[in-house]
């Protein structure tokens, strides 16, 4: 007998790899000789690095990076076995657990630590992506992460938006408050490994950038947005999304899944060419799932 167990993660409770080996444990008490098979699962958010690093054979790196309040934080992602892929969760360091509820505000809040963490991985040699854009505290459309790779966004007096309103604060991350006032965007300092990157952004929503079901209006109030700070978001990804469209060409306004986290589905896509996949199919295609469930006779999953 062949069994596939397929389970994603239990919120707050067990990991996707501790539910499969609690199952894998019953399963293997009532018929000692089954060919038990785990396949830790993901949806995009929380538990695709662990699935990822299983797979893969790989391992987590840690450091410390900024989160969206720009405090240090201690965090990681994950590398292939091979180091040529890294898998980065946004939610590790850009995620809406690490505020406390009372502080949170995505007119605020910033992506520059997931920034951090690909620059920190393009250093190491990856030249691969697969980052998780669940479970984010941020409405910044990316640029914050983009800043922390070298993108400076400049106002329409040509001068460098962060530099012009913080000049005595170390650092500051681009915010949702913020996108307003990019008027241009000046590229010339980014990573220079970024021209040989691929990037995959796992997402598990179809949300457009802009609009009553962009990222603004359907996830910003889950974020500590109030209904005057929705509008506010909305209109200034809206006015982002025409620079964007002038500096690269590309109109991500209504591209399905450009809104996930923040609207970095959509900065990912327009500035480093990301591919947008679902979360899980992304996963079952990186696990060559079709192929290994032959011959199964019986699949468990949940969540």
């Amino acid at each position: 007998m062949k069994i596939i167990i397929a389970l994603d993660s239990f919120k707050e409770c067990l990991t996707s790899k501790e539910a499969g080996e609690a199952a894998a444990k019953g399963v293997r008490k009532i018929f000692p000789s089954c060919d038990v098979v785990q396949f830790p699962v993901a949806d995009g958010g929380e538990g695709m690095l662990d699935a990822l690093i299983v797979a893969t054979g790989g391992k987590r790196i840690f450091l410390r990076a900024h989160n969206p309040m720009m405090e240090i934080h201690d965090t990681c992602y994950g590398i292939s076995g091979d180091r040529q892929t890294a898998f980065i969760e946004m939610a590790a360091i850009s995620g809406l657990p690490l505020i406390p509820k009372e502080k949170r505000n995505p007119m605020l809040t910033t992506s520059y630590g997931t920034g951090e963490l690909i620059c920190h991985a393009l250093d190491l040699g990856c030249r691969n992506f697969i980052i998780g854009l669940g479970g984010s505290a941020t409405n910044d459309a990316g640029l914050g992460m983009l800043q922390a790779l070298g993108f400076r966004f400049l106002d329409k007096t040509g001068a460098d938006i962060i530099h012009t309103i913080a000049p005595n604060v170390p650092k500051r991350g681009m915010c949702g408050e913020l996108l307003a006032e990019v008027a241009s965007i000046d590229s010339s300092a980014a990573h220079p490994a970024l021209k040989d990157t691929h990037f995959v952004a796992a997402c598990d929503v179809k949300n457009p950038f802009i609009g009553p079901k962009g990222a603004s209006f359907v996830f910003a109030p889950q974020k500590g947005a109030d209904r005057e700070m929705v509008t506010k978001l909305d209109a200034n990804m809206k006015k982002l999304a025409g620079v964007i469209c002038q500096y690269t060409g590309k109109d991500i306004s209504n591209i399905p899944g450009s809104g996930a986290a923040g609207g970095m589905g959509g900065g990912l896509q327009a500035f480093l060419n990301a591919e947008l996949k679902s979360g899980i199919q992304l996963l079952l295609d990186f696990l060559h799932f079709a192929e290994r469930i032959k011959g199964a006779d019986l699949i468990i999953t949940g969540e």
